[in-house]
Parts: structure tokens; sequence; C-alpha cells
């Protein structure tokens, strides 16, 4: 089953939780209307982000960084020094934050949620560590060393963590450097063995874990970036570390975030579900790039079935903001889709503001109820078989205007399924012809449309083609069962 994952910014949202009840609420009381929403959504999976102690440092560097405080004040009027808090991303150690409730708290939801039929998934950061880290003090061997004159060509590429010694910040090759985390250095095999006895404490909290970064320590990609500072990775270190925990935990779930069309590779290395980047890329993109979305959609099943697929995640704008008048069509498409699919916090009450990951303080939205209805119905038509198992194929629509029109059909062998979206300013006439449709009449058709709650007007049949009309930025999916 393809599930379907709700991610929480964790102190954000107890904070508002507590602002709500006019109480102190942490992991062990957080209210049943919570409990309530995730069981009645039909979320197989709960993200907690950001659950881990935060770094001192990483706090002082946010409070300070210039770029980082514009950020904050585009999202608030004004910033005060508690609104700010560490990076959930430099972590310095994988001990469960004291303000959230402690290790015992988490273990209390974790079981409340399980108790609901729902798993919980955490972060696990594989790069990098915070500067102030535990294991820095008795091994500096897991980071990789910077030389001083190394360090006087790329002032920003180190800290110098004990006179005249040097440590590579933590980085993305296209990106500069995490200036509050340390690099981790995976040509080290004792390095992999701290991680992946990381990883199996994690394994003993949570069902899963969504892995930072993933490809960046792919052997490939690491080597490239850090070869010439570390010595050469040798092996492969998801691999044997995702091995290692499902032998403790078989049904232990990986979650990778993956770019640069590293999705497969790391599926190969045994990572459960892996970003799906260009999905997102194509169906957020102005226009949306219908042509490569729909033969992205054709991939092979194998690849398919184990992409995990978003419009809105905490690294992205908000989709409300980003998409516009097609995020409800980006919506139905996200959810017609195979593979995981992942919710953000507010996505579905269509916030527009994006939240900096070290603000723990979130300016007030306006809820948006009629997409929060939609998504209400795409959670159910998530759950149906034929969009759990059904196998996918692309639509030849008949339009003069195809470029801003998507369609795909999703099929078993007793049940079919038509996914139509018009990603336009205008109204579109299209026609679609395929075999499934024989004896099939427009009584049999169950139709969901973004726009409208009565759509089968706008639909006609002919032998073996339908025609329908589509608004603008309307997504449109009509299902029926095989003519008897």
């Amino acid at each position: 089953m393809f599930p379907l994952v709700y991610e929480i910014n964790t102190r954000i949202w107890l904070k508002k939780l507590s602002a709500i009840h006019n109480k102190t609420i942490t992991l062990a009381n957080v209210p049943e209307e919570e409990f309530d929403f995730f069981s009645k959504s039909g979320f197989d999976m709960v993200w907690l982000m950001g659950v881990w102690q935060p770094s001192h440092y990483s706090r002082a560097i946010a409070t300070s960084h210039p770029c980082l405080r514009t950020s904050f004040l585009e999202h608030l009027e004004t910033v005060h020094p508690d609104d700010i808090a560490s990076s959930p991303y430099s972590i310095p150690s994988y001990t469960v934050s004291e303000s959230l409730g402690g290790e015992v708290q988490l273990k209390q939801f974790r079981e409340k949620l399980n108790s609901i039929g729902i798993k919980l998934m955490l972060d696990f950061v594989p790069n990098h560590l915070a500067l102030d880290n535990e294991w820095l003090p008795e091994h500096p061997e897991f980071f990789i060393p910077v030389s001083l004159d190394e360090l006087r060509h790329d002032p920003e590429s180190g800290f110098e963590y004990a006179r005249g010694q040097y440590l590579a910040y933590g980085k993305d090759p296209y990106f500069p450097p995490w200036t509050d985390t340390l690099q981790l250095n995976y040509a080290s095999k004792a390095t992999q063995r701290m991680m992946t006895d990381n990883l199996l404490k994690i394994s003993k909290l949570c069902d899963g874990v969504r892995c930072d970064m993933a490809m960046l320590i792919l052997k490939s990609v690491f080597n490239k970036t850090w070869s010439s500072l570390s010595g050469s990775m040798q092996n492969e270190f998801w691999s044997e570390a995702i091995a290692t925990v499902k032998q403790q935990s078989h049904d232990f779930l990986f979650l990778a975030e993956s770019y640069w069309s590293k999705e497969w590779e790391l599926q190969e290395q045994g990572f459960d579900y892996a970003y799906d980047k260009p999905f997102y890329d194509f169906i957020t993109s102005a226009p949306v790039n219908t042509e490569k979305l729909a033969g992205h959609l054709g991939g092979e099943w194998g690849y398919q079935k184990k992409l995990c697929r978003f419009i809105e995640n905490h690294d992205e704008p908000r989709a409300a903001g980003k998409i516009g008048l097609n995020n409800k069509a980006a919506a139905m498409v996200l959810f017609a889709s195979p593979g995981m699919h992942l919710l953000h916090q507010d996505q579905m009450e269509g916030f527009r503001q994006k939240i900096p990951v070290q603000l723990v303080r979130q300016a007030p939205e306006t809820e948006d109820r009629t997409l929060a209805a939609l998504y209400k119905k795409l959670f159910v038509l998530q759950k149906k078989e034929i969009f759990q198992e059904g196998a996918i194929e692309r639509l030849d629509l008949n339009v003069a205007n195809h470029s801003h029109c998507l369609g795909f059909h999703r099929f078993t062998s007793g049940e079919h399924a038509f996914i139509l979206a018009n990603f336009s300013a205008t109204g579109i006439a299209l026609e679609f012809r395929h075999p499934a449709i024989e004896g099939i009449t427009i009584d049999m058709l169950h139709i969901l449309s973004t726009t409208t709650e009565n759509k089968s007007s706008g639909i006609h049949g002919a032998e073996h083609s339908i025609r329908v009309h589509l608004s603008p930025h309307e997504g449109v999916v009509i299902t029926f069962r095989n003519a008897q």
C-alpha cells in the first residue's frame, strides 16, 4: 500500500497547540482531536520534523546571520529572540528534545499513533552534525580536516575546533556550506559504524526515517566532493546500514530526500521510497511542463511505486503561493499518481507563507476551507484500490492546445480511472478514446472535479470516446467499473 504521510513542524505545532489550549502541550498530552484528525484523514504515517535536542551553536548562528534574519522578517513582522531556534538539521546528538517531552513522551506519542494504526517517522541527518555535537571532543577523526592553507583560500570552508586544527563545514557541492555543521567523513569505517549505530538507536523510537540529503553520501557523490581531503569512500554506506537496521526491524521504512536524478540509485541501495523531485519540478513550473510530466509518469513501474511525491514540504515554497490557480488540479494529479504521498502541515488549508526552519513561531494565515474540503476527498481517492494498485498509462488527448493539458489512465482488471487536468487560463474542450469505454454510459461514471460539485453536464459519451469540457485550472477524475 502506498503510504500517505503527514509532515509536522513539531516545535511550531506544539507551541500553537499550547496557545490554543492555554497550557503547555508536549508530546505526552497532545489533544485527542489531533489524533482524530490524523485518523479521519487516513494518514498512514506522521513525520515529526525537528524532535532532536537543539544545538546551542546553531541557534547562535541563526540569531546573528543577516540573510536568515531577512528570511525571518519576510515571515514575521517582528522577530524576538525567543522566536529563533537552531536548525532542526544541525544535530548535536540523537536525543529527543526535553522541551518537547523527551524520549519517554515521544514513546508515548508513538504508542498512541500505533494504537490507531498510524506509524511515526523521524529525521536522520547523515551528511553532517552540529558544531557542538557530542562526538567531536573525543573523535575529531569522524570529520573531514581542512588545512590552514586551504582555509586561507576559502575562509568559509571550515571551523577551528581547536588551536590550529580545522574541520570542514557540511555542504552540498552546489551551494555554500552550512556553517552551523561539520561534514562527516564517510571514507572512515569508524564514521560509518557510528552513524549506523545512530540509525539503530533511532529505529527503536519510531517506525521510519526521512534521510536528509541522502544522495550526498552515495559513494560517487561523496568521493567527487571530498576525496581530496578525506581519502576515498570504499563502500556504499546506505546498502549496509539499511540492511543492518532491517535485520533488527524488518518493516522499518527508509525515505530518501533525493535530488539530481538519484532516486533510482537510492532505491537500489535499499530505500523504500525516494523523493520525486522531477515530478515536483514539472508540476510546479510556470507553465506546467505537461509533456515531461506525462513522460515521467510513464516510467517503469518498479521505479514509480517507490517514489515519494509532493507539491510542498518544509524545504519548498508553499504550493498555494507557488502554483497559485493550478494548485487544486496539481493536488488531484498528485494523489491520483502512484507512490508515497507527502502532505505538509497547513498545505490543505492553503497557507502561503513558507516558514524558515529556524523559526518556532508562525505568522497567522486564513484557512481556505474549499481547498481543505477538496483534500479530504483526495485522501479518500488515494485509498481506493485502483490508485493503490492500478497500472498507469498516458492518454492521447484530442485537443488543440494539448501543451496545457495532462491526461493519464489508472486501471486494474475490473476498474478504470481517467485523470484529466487543464493547467491553462482558458477552458478547453477535449476528447479521448479508449477501448475500456465500450459499453459505458454516462450514468456509470463517478466524477470528481476540483471546481464543481456537478460535472456530469460537462461530460458526453460517444462510441469508444468521452468528450469533456474543462474549466480553467480544473482537474477531473472519472472512474468506472467494466461494463458487464
